[in-house]
């Protein structure tokens, strides 16, 4: 994650919320150069292929792993769905997460610490 914060730095990005992977020259790559980099990571580790990973299989993959470790709200909140305007049930009104709950669902995940996690030891 620090390697990754320290590209998006260096390429450009100035905001927490601003796109990781940037071209040389600072703009944000597209949808089809990430499209790209999987079809270039698969001539090279052929299991990438025979498995479809791609961007959208890794967050299913992740959403999945959250949700089955840390429970849907924090899966749903995880992945940015925090609009009420949805047909996903009135439990959701009751189940909010803040940002600590997300951030240790991503320290857990990732063994890495975050400053806003709590502890994940356990």
């Amino acid at each position: 994650m620090t390697h990754l914060r320290d590209h998006a730095q260096h390429r450009g990005a100035t905001q927490p919320t601003d796109q990781i992977l940037r071209y040389r020259n600072g703009t944000p790559i597209t949808r089809r150069r990430y499209d790209h980099l999987w079809t270039r990571i698969g001539t090279h580790l052929p299991w990438v292929h025979t498995q479809g990973v791609s961007t959208h299989w890794l967050r299913h993959t992740t959403l999945t792993w959250i949700e089955r470790n840390h429970g849907y709200a924090i899966a749903r909140a995880y992945a940015g769905h925090t609009t009420t305007n949805s047909n996903t049930g009135t439990t959701t009104t009751y189940t909010r997460v803040g940002m600590t709950e997300i951030a240790t669902a991503l320290a857990t995940l990732t063994g890495e610490p975050h400053p806003l996690a709590t502890n994940t030891s356990h």
